[in-house]
């Protein structure tokens, strides 16, 4: 399993993905789960991987390839939009179903691959897209400024109380890093290092990124803070009368 969550603010976006995975249930790795590409000026483009291993990892290799051919007017480096963008990663995603899911699909394995776009180019604002094992996409907007995938929904019930598109990013890092602290609580499949990426609009380069390993102990005040004050405010409820 997989958590992952992108989200776009008027300050700036956040990226964080977990590392964890799994391939049966005495089977589990650790993976980075998230791709930066970068020109500092330029553009910034994240993607956070989702779904079997073996495709998502194949459609960053191709995506990588493309880029380096000069020749190649559609690559990453070469697009205008962050739109643009989100069809060249779909393009890659549908070029590597079309080679391996009648493979897959001989073993009764579906392509199951997805991601979470966001960054900025130069000449336009920040965007944010959730791309489908399909190929299609959503985007981010205003009532809804985050996208998750994967073990979403012990996360959801806090980022839906707490983010709105004018929380400030310190804010919103918070939040992002409590909801995979109650993801991984809930869900053992979720888990360590946490890679988070904090963008600042308009900067056009990452200034702050960090992997958060077992035993930080930033993570580790947030989790004991988080948990004791949860309990507090359970005590202070008023009870029901009946």
């Amino acid at each position: 399993m997989t958590y992952c969550v992108g989200v776009r603010l008027d300050e700036g976006m956040i990226f964080a993905s977990d590392s964890r995975t799994n391939a049966g249930i005495d089977n589990f790795a650790k993976f980075c789960k998230m791709t930066v590409f970068e020109r500092k000026g330029e553009r910034v483009i994240v993607l956070l991987s989702s779904g079997n291993l073996a495709g998502t990892q194949a459609v960053i290799s191709v995506l990588t390839q493309r880029g380096e051919d000069p020749d190649n007017k559609a690559s990453l480096w070469n697009v205008r939009t962050m739109f643009d963008m989100a069809n060249v990663v779909s393009d890659a995603m549908r070029d590597i179903e079309r080679r391996d899911g009648p493979f897959l699909e001989a073993s009764d394995i579906s392509f199951n691959a997805s991601f979470i776009l966001g960054g900025q180019i130069r000449g336009e604002g920040q965007r944010l897209f959730r791309i489908y094992a399909e190929g299609n996409f959503i985007e981010a907007g205003v009532d809804t400024p985050y996208i998750q995938t994967g073990e979403t929904k012990y996360g959801k019930p806090l980022i839906d109380r707490v983010i709105m598109g004018s929380t400030r990013l310190a804010d919103a890092v918070k939040c992002i890093l409590v909801s995979f602290d109650s993801t991984m609580r809930s869900n053992l499949s979720v888990g360590m290092p946490i890679d988070l990426i904090c963008y600042e609009r308009d900067s056009l380069e990452i200034r702050m990124r960090r992997r958060i390993a077992e035993g930080d102990p930033y993570f580790t005040s947030l989790h004991q803070s988080w948990s004791e004050g949860t309990r507090r405010v359970f005590r202070e409820l008023p009870e029901l009368v009946w």
